[in-house]
């Protein structure tokens, strides 16, 4: 390779492409952005329910989200490897990353069973249809769009996310304004409703809600954002999109975690309370956000398939294709039987402290390193 060839390559890498920068956060976003959030359901858990120490399990989030993106995309465009699950061990080793790759496929494939879940209850509350039928069709759409393999997902949900989290921070921010007086009010009855069992809560208090939060996000987002930094044009671009992808979604929540405390009167206890608050502000609104609240579910329910099939089989193969239908299918099967917030609580909050420990390892990793 001569000295041209050499300025050339350096200068496209370190090009910045504020498209890709916006596709590769929304791919973040759309990823994270499933049921639970979109029905209000996590957010309920994880931050709603306990007041306004939610805020600040909000802004932990934030910093461990940033971190972890941006390092499981660095980690994936350095080190290109071959399959998405691989980078477990690059963080923990043979045998703990052994653990975690397994066990992180199963919990992947568990909560595409909640966005199944979560299809059938907003169907069901909001347009009275049978949750079997919009859960199968979801399953039908989200095996459809797997088949067509990585990039084209990150192309469609890239798109997706940043609108959704447009619209969420807007709904929130009406709820807040609707009932201004109402955050005070909202934390006595949602901690009247956590101590009825009412509501479920995601831990015993605000910060390890919060880290178990980031804990399942984590198992998502690894192998996934893993993929994107290997096909990424550049480091820089990739890590842009992460930390973005991570200001965005922290800021939904945050704003549709308040819009949810200021009306708690009304969406206290309910499975899809954002739809209510949506459909406080305006009927009309709840129809729409009741749209976007599937969007969201299919934008997270896609990757997450994808990231199971991917393990065991190379996109675009038959039995690539073959393996996305039965553990579509059966995935969905299992999302139509078992209720949808107990799904999340325990799905969610189980697997987080796993995830948890991850992040541990991964900070710890991340100090050895510098001192070699």
């Amino acid at each position: 390779m001569d000295k041209n060839e050499k300025i050339i390559i350096e200068k496209r890498e370190n090009k910045v492409s504020l498209y890709k920068v916006v596709n590769y956060a929304g791919a973040f976003i759309a990823l994270l952005i499933g049921s639970g959030f979109a029905t209000g359901q996590e957010i309920m858990q994880y931050f709603a329910a306990w007041g306004y120490k939610g805020i600040l399990g909000v802004i932990v989030c934030f910093i461990l989200l940033a971190y972890v993106g941006v390092s499981f995309i660095s980690a994936g465009y350095n080190n290109k490897f071959d399959t998405p699950n691989d980078i477990y061990r690059y963080y923990c080793g043979k045998y703990i990353g052994t653990f975690y790759d397994y066990f992180s496929i199963f919990f992947i494939f568990l909560s595409f069973t909640v966005m199944i879940a979560g299809t059938g209850a907003t169907v069901q509350q909001h347009y009275s249809i049978s949750p079997y039928i919009g859960g199968m069709i979801m399953a039908i759409v989200a095996i459809a769009t797997v088949i067509f393999g990585l990039q084209k997902i990150v192309d469609v949900i890239g798109n997706i996310g940043p609108i959704i989290v447009v619209i969420s921070i807007v709904v929130g921010i009406i709820g807040i304004l609707l009932n201004p007086s109402g955050g005070q009010k909202g934390v006595e009855i949602a901690k009247d409703l956590v101590e009825n069992e009412q509501i479920k809560v995601a831990s015993s208090n605000w910060l390890l809600a919060a880290g178990s939060y980031v804990g399942f996000c984590m198992l998502w987002l690894a192998a996934f954002l893993g993929g994107i930094g290997a096909n990424a044009n550049n480091e820089k671009e990739g890590r842009l999109g992460a930390f973005s992808g991570a200001a965005g979604f922290s800021l939904a929540v945050l704003l549709m975690s308040l819009g949810l405390l200021f009306n708690m009167a009304d969406v206290g206890g309910s499975q899809i309370p954002n739809l209510i608050l949506a459909s406080k502000i305006h009927p009309a609104l709840g129809n729409v956000f009741s749209v976007i609240i599937l969007l969201g579910i299919y934008t997270t329910s896609v990757p997450l398939l994808w990231s199971v099939i991917a393990r065991f089989a190379k996109e675009k193969t038959s039995k690539f294709k073959l393996l996305t239908v039965i553990v579509g299918v059966v995935g969905a099967v299992i999302g139509l039987v078992i209720k949808f917030d107990e799904l999340v609580n325990v799905v969610y909050v189980l697997n987080g402290y796993v995830g948890l420990i991850l992040l541990f390892i991964m900070i710890g990793r991340s100090i050895q390193w510098k001192r070699i």
